[in-house]
């Protein structure tokens, strides 16, 4: 599933592309994307719309609309975003909508498994719509150390089971959870209550170090993920344990070991990282 990393970089590259311009024509190709609300009164209700800005909320994608409405778009496992400056999209077996701008360029929408979700949704539902699904941003200036240390505390689950709730902290995902844990020497089944203040602060400084490394590196393709124009991102080259089963860890030599967390394939250095 594509996580903070992966988003913010779809939003950094169509941000230039969508912004300013207006919709001149949707097609909404399979009604589970909109579901239960029917998929032409979406695409009609996109039809002369201009885009504002194009923004993010964790795992959330954010286009926002001159009339106040947005259209949330969440990527889930396998959703994509393709853009056709000349509006030359090839025919996609798995596309699921597409829209046409004003300025000639087509923007699809791919999804093979078909969990993700478009929303239109206007200003009043769309701030309890976030607040219910998603916490402080990681990245924001708001996301201390200290603010950290009160969303851990008390709590005895495992610590990448928490890093894992989007109602804790936003965007983290499978993949940087685990980079995050090896960065901060924390073993992903520590309950999260029970992290000691130094540990927290390191914690905190490995989220944003992982996470910051991602957008630089333009996220993880590992099987669906693309950037906007068909490029792969590069980040899985730069993996210190995840999906690295057997393999040295980067700083210590030690195999790097499997196990499961909070339902999840979890990757951990046993002697960077020990319970």
């Amino acid at each position: 599933m594509p996580e903070l990393p992966e988003v913010e970089t779809v939003r950094r590259r169509l941000a230039p592309l969508l912004e300013g311009a207006t919709i001149a024509r949707a097609e909404i190709l399979d009604p589970r994307l909109t579901r239960p609300v029917p998929p032409a009164l979406v695409a009609d209700a996109l039809v002369g719309e201009r885009v504002a800005s194009v923004e993010r909320r964790g795992k959330y994608l954010l286009c926002r609309l001159e009339s106040g409405r947005t259209l949330v778009v969440h990527l889930r496992m396998t959703g994509s975003l393709r853009h056709a400056p000349a509006g030359e999209l090839p025919d996609d077996a798995y596309r699921r909508a597409l829209l046409r701008l004003d300025t000639g360029a087509d923007l699809g929408y791919r999804d093979v498994r078909r969990f993700g979700t478009w929303e239109l949704l206007d200003e009043g539902h769309l701030r309890p719509y976030l607040a219910a699904r998603v916490g402080p941003e990681p990245l924001g200036a708001s996301f201390t150390a200290a603010r950290m240390g009160r969303i851990l505390a008390g709590r005895r689950a495992p610590i990448k089971a928490v890093l894992l709730d989007q109602r804790r902290v936003a965007g983290i995902g499978n993949i940087y959870a685990d980079e995050a844990l090896w960065r901060a020497r924390i073993h992903p089944r520590r309950p999260a209550g029970g992290l000691v203040p130094d540990e927290v602060v390191r914690l905190h400084r490995a989220v944003r170090a992982a996470l910051r490394r991602g957008i630089e590196l333009q996220g993880s393709t590992l099987r669906d993920y693309v950037t906007p124009d068909g490029g792969d991102g590069s980040m899985q080259h730069e993996f210190h344990v995840y999906g690295r089963r057997g393999e040295p860890c980067d700083r210590c030599g030690s195999s790097v070991e499997r196990t499961v967390v909070a339902g999840r394939g979890t990757w951990f250095c046993p002697q960077c990282q020990m319970a």
